[in-house]
């Protein structure tokens, strides 16, 4: 696994508008949460952007480089617990980072990636993409960037679960073994409408036309 190392300051100024100042700098405010304590910590922004933004989510072990000031630095592993977005700009606005330990298994969630076009998409047949990640036990270190799954030999009106995904080593994979992560199913015949038949609006009208002619007064009749 690739090691992501991203350097952070202690952040000792708090509230919204340190939050404003710091990201006209092009700094991130941030926390860090775990082993029994918290720090405020400020993190340079085009890092995480693209960090996060690359695809790197609670799943990415990163080592958090803090500089303690008084040129002592010490190194932190950490997961992205959760990150805030201004919903209009797509700015990031907070992180979360949690701590962790590198010899104690943890939960995380892992993304799924299809390899090989299903065999009965080549016959007309259309994929349904149901699961795209999966929660997985193992150590920090350990933490795979995706799961790999081979769909080439899946048939129309057949299916993919997490039980056959394959083993890895160290790795648990804890959802739910009959979760579907794809099928494919026969195209939809398009159903025509049969055109109404011009007889079937007939009967109402002579039916009509036979009341009225019911309903009209007898004509007089002319004496001999």
């Amino acid at each position: 696994m690739e090691k992501v190392l991203v350097k952070a300051d202690i952040r000792s100024e708090t509230g919204k508008g340190s939050a404003r100042s710091l990201r006209r700098k092009n700094l991130l405010p941030a926390v860090m949460y775990g082993l029994g304590k918290s720090v405020t910590l400020k993190l340079d922004m085009k890092e995480i952007q693209k960090l996060i933004y690359a695809g790197a989510g609670e799943h990415a072990l990163i080592t958090l480089e803090l500089n303690e000031g008084n040129s002592r630095t010490s190194e932190h592993p950490v997961l992205i617990k959760e990150y805030q977005k201004e919903p209009l700009t797509d700015e990031l606005l907070h992180v979360d980072l949690l701590e962790v330990s590198l010899e104690k298994i943890i939960k995380v969630t892992v993304p799924i990636v299809i390899i090989k076009e299903p065999a009965g998409i080549k016959l007309g047949g259309i994929m349904q993409h149901r699961v795209r990640e999966v929660e997985v036990e193992c150590l920090p270190t350990q933490i795979p960037d995706k799961i790999e799954i081979d769909a080439g030999n899946v048939e129309i009106g057949h299916s993919l679960h997490v039980s056959d995904i394959p083993s890895q080593e160290g790795i648990k994979i804890v959802t739910d073994p009959s979760e579907v992560i794809l099928s494919v199913t026969a195209p939809k015949e398009e159903v025509t409408a049969a055109p109404a038949e011009a007889e079937a609006a007939e009967p109402e009208v002579l039916k009509a036309k036979g009341k009225a002619e019911e309903e009209a007064p007898p004509k007089e009749q002319k004496g001999k």
